[in-house]
């Protein structure tokens, strides 16, 4: 994959307590808008993600928000978007992000970013989608995650292979040269399973 038009970013909506997670993700959101990549985003004006948001909006990039309706009040709709989508569910919700992109990144976040990292994940274990999982594990945020990866894997709950669904970086200024250095493993997807 030579390069991406669109990348899906997973990250929190509260805000963290580390300050420096707070400029990483207005790092990325700048790189982003400079490169004109366009972010896709669960559509929150808070925490992370609202600042991940304002960085690609301030730097000129397109800006493509997913929320769900019962979330539109709780996570404070962002509504200077490119785009704001206000859907039925949050199933609609990531199906329509994963459509939008062309590559996912996780940063630091809690239970919501989790669950769409690790259906993300799966969703690559069963072939139904070969995009780049990136994991970024700045000031080793998602140890704990490597390390349950690792203990399903030596409790038989998991191959050994599943450590190859995602890519991790300690650094916010590897995720684009990773992705864009990703090369697509040799997986028909079946989106009829989805």
């Amino acid at each position: 994959m030579a390069t991406i038009s669109s990348l899906c970013v997973y990250c929190g909506s509260r805000m963290p307590a580390d300050e420096d997670f707070k400029k990483a993700a207005h790092n990325l959101g700048l790189e982003l808008g400079q490169k004109d990549i366009q972010l896709v985003y669960g559509g929150g004006h808070v925490g992370l993600m609202g600042i991940t948001a304002d960085a690609t909006l301030q730097a000129g990039g397109q800006v493509i928000g997913i929320i769900p309706g019962h979330l539109h009040d709780i996570e404070v709709s962002h509504e200077d978007l490119t785009e704001l989508h206000v859907v039925d569910s949050m199933h609609t919700r990531k199906m329509m992000m994963f459509d939008r992109a062309d590559a996912f990144v996780v940063l630091p976040g809690g239970l919501g970013t989790l669950d769409e990292t690790f259906e993300m994940i799966t969703w690559r274990q069963l072939k139904l989608h070969d995009k780049p999982i990136v994991l970024v594990n700045y000031k080793n945020y998602w140890q704990p995650f490597l390390d349950m990866i690792d203990h399903l894997i030596s409790a038989g709950f998991a191959e050994s292979s599943a450590k190859e669904l995602f890519t991790v970086v300690e650094r916010m200024e590897d995720v684009l040269p990773t992705i864009e250095q990703a090369k697509s493993a040799e997986i028909q997807p079946d989106l009829s399973k989805m």
